[in-house]
């Protein structure tokens, strides 16, 4: 059922007018799970890395410690944030470790680099990763060269989406207008604070009839107000913007 109703909302909202796009200038791209299909399985690998870390730390068996990561990530938004705040980690030693994953199940996707190319003005990742993991994904993906820059949870301070503070800092730091800029996410509830600001929402989900092991609460507020679109293929709803100047 959740599928279901989740390709509904697609249908639904893709048939509004692309032309609230039409103001574009800065294209904001979170990064795992939106710019490769969620079916790819490359979180799922730091997933469990961060239950390893998690279970290490504290001492507490596999299922413990991920019952403890997902209560840090969903109360803190990162379980980076969580760490920090009740076990005063090093961010940075979590980081690498984390994210001493295999890039290689990562398929290249130059049509997707193709279009994103094509969009007019800046285009930025925004992650609560870090900037090495962002790179090493892009690379494996073959879109590095489209983006003009990334900002990651070292250049937030820490402050991951989706507080409100992420965006100010992320917002200041490149000197963004919001109202020109539209946002592409995986997690609803990390496009509120992009609504909030200003910023037009793109929520992407699961491709239809794949296997993606999402958990349920990951697609809470999906149909709220402050998602202006849904889609399950980005590259598609890419290329039916008018900014896609005849890429096909």
């Amino acid at each position: 059922m959740r599928g279901d109703k989740l390709h509904y909302l697609e249908r639904m909202k893709s048939t509004q007018n692309a032309a609230m796009f039409a103001h574009a200038k800065e294209w904001i791209f979170d990064l795992d799970n939106t710019l490769y299909p969620r079916e790819a399985a490359l979180f799922v690998q730091i997933d469990k890395r961060i239950t390893g870390y998690v279970a290490k730390l504290t001492g507490l068996a596999p299922d413990e410690a991920r019952i403890l990561q997902k209560k840090f990530y969903r109360e803190h938004g990162t379980t980076l944030a969580g760490l920090m705040a009740e076990h005063g980690i090093d961010p940075l030693h979590y980081l690498t470790d984390v994210h001493d994953i295999d890039y290689s199940v990562l398929k290249p996707h130059p049509e997707l680099g193709e279009v994103i190319a094509a969009l007019p003005g800046r285009k930025h990742i925004f992650t609560n990763g870090d900037t090495r993991h962002a790179e090493r994904t892009l690379a494996a993906l073959g879109i590095e060269p489209h983006f003009d820059a990334t900002f990651d949870i070292v250049a937030a301070g820490y402050e991951p989406k989706p507080r409100s503070i992420a965006f100010e800092r992320f917002i200041d730091t490149h000197r963004l207008d919001p109202r020109e800029a539209v946002m592409f996410e995986d997690m609803a509830r990390n496009l509120e604070q992009a609504k909030k600001h200003g910023m037009a929402t793109v929520l992407v989900i699961p491709l239809r009839g794949t296997d993606h092991g999402a958990e349920d609460w990951e697609f809470e507020g999906h149909d709220g107000d402050h998602i202006d679109h849904v889609t399950d293929n980005l590259e598609a709803f890419l290329r039916r913007l008018p900014h896609s100047n005849g890429v096909a």
